[in-house]
């Protein structure tokens, strides 16, 4: 494989995603949505999904009519919405492994002699502390519930999509690191956050199911 060709390729990915946050972080810093903590969701799926993340912004994030969580129970959660809350998760997920796999590179943090368990290891961990984070700003305003109440309620909520979400990019970084590289991507290496943006869109892929069973259930309130 052309590493060079491979560089460039993630340089411009990057970069237009980086473009794409921009455009969507500009349009809410001009019209604010209603629940706040989707201000930051989308800037933060555009950082992985690119002009696709824009789409479901303009399309999904600004004029899907809001779900009572009970409709989706009784009639079947919609794909917008099984969506959102995917997204939602991802969010947390995504700033959670990147706070993670830098710290990990800046410290030169290594437990059990390997690389491997302790990216994986420590960004899961984070993911899912940003990631209960996440949806406990979610619950508690949409259900008005005590804070004690919105984090049992949050763990419940995101706990397995979380977990999912992880399983879906953790698959495609192994995929990538032996398979495809044949040596573990390191996070001052460009190709390893290109990388990193297509295991965020596999996290989706595994993370989309179990959000839809949630919702369902009326486990996870529709988004």
């Amino acid at each position: 494989m052309n590493s060079t060709l491979v560089t460039i390729i993630a340089w411009i990915y990057i970069l237009i995603c980086i473009c794409s946050c921009i455009v969507i972080a500009f349009d809410i810093l001009n019209h604010p949505l209603k629940m706040k903590i989707m201000n930051i969701v989308w800037p933060v799926t555009a950082l992985y999904s690119g002009p696709l993340g824009v789409w479901a912004y303009f399309k999904l994030g600004k004029h899907t009519p809001e779900h009572h969580m009970n409709d989706a129970t009784h009639k079947g959660p919609d794909w917008q919405s099984v969506l959102k809350g995917a997204l939602h998760c991802g969010s947390g997920c995504t700033i959670g492994d990147l706070i993670a796999a830098s710290a990990i590179t800046l410290l030169a943090i290594k437990f059990f002699n390997s690389q491997l368990i302790t990216d994986w290891v420590i960004e899961y961990i984070a993911a899912f502390v940003v990631g209960i984070i996440f949806q406990y700003y979610a619950i508690k305003p949409m259900k008005n519930l005590l804070p004690k109440d919105a984090l049992i309620a949050a763990l419940k909520a995101d706990t397995l999509s979380l977990t999912f979400w992880q399983v879906g990019m953790y698959g495609w970084m192994a995929i990538a690191d032996f398979l495809i590289f044949h040596h573990l991507l390191k996070a001052t290496n460009p190709v390893f956050w290109f990388m990193m943006q297509i295991g965020m869109l596999c996290g989706l892929a595994t993370a989309y199911p179990i959000n839809w069973w949630l919702i369902k259930k009326g486990i996870k309130e529709a988004m």
